[in-house]
């Protein structure tokens, strides 16, 4: 069985889903419909499911500004270089951001070879658990921000929160 919930956040609302045992994701609510990726057919709503309650307690103590003392059991499903990405970037601490081409540094030094900053961004990209596994503490060199699954303006969002230092300009083509 999955569970499914929603929580308002100064981000939006977020949909918020689970197993029995464990948090699979967090998607942000998106202007043009929304990209769950789960069964619609074997899903019930449940705001006080274990699960869906400490994920819930997380983030509101995150969006007032509090470092929660405790993650979620979470459970990620990925190929395993996204998982080695996925925990290199669960170790960000709060404030502080890392480059693509550090993660991939670090990944390098696990798997014997260096994979490329856009493969790291790729992954990171494609994290099912955002906020809580904090992808936008990744940051392009220069501290520039780079893209964002749940949106540029969401990104700079929480980096406020977190009062992180990091530079914005928009893409232009040709440049």
């Amino acid at each position: 069985m999955q569970y499914i919930s929603f929580f308002d956040s100064p981000v939006g609302k977020l949909y918020l889903t689970a197993d029995e045992q464990s948090l699979k994701g967090v998607y942000f609510e998106r202007e043009k419909g929304n990209s769950i990726p789960i069964e619609l057919n074997d899903v019930e709503f449940s705001d006080n499911h274990p699960v869906i309650m400490d994920t819930k307690l997380w983030l509101s103590l995150y969006f007032n500004g509090s470092v929660p003392d405790f993650v979620p059991n979470i459970s990620l499903s990925g190929t395993e270089f996204r998982q080695q990405v996925w925990e290199v970037v669960k170790q960000i601490p709060y404030g502080q951001t890392m480059s693509y081409g550090e993660i991939a540094q670090i990944v390098a030094q696990e798997r014997g070879t260096k994979p490329s900053a856009q493969a790291v961004g790729s992954a990171v990209g494609n994290n099912p658990i955002p906020i809580i596994i904090p992808c936008h503490r990744v940051l392009a060199a220069g501290k520039f921000i780079g893209g964002y699954s749940g949106g540029i303006n969401n990104k700079k969002f929480l980096l406020d929160l977190e009062q992180i230092q990091y530079n914005f300009t928009r893409w232009k083509l040709g440049v």
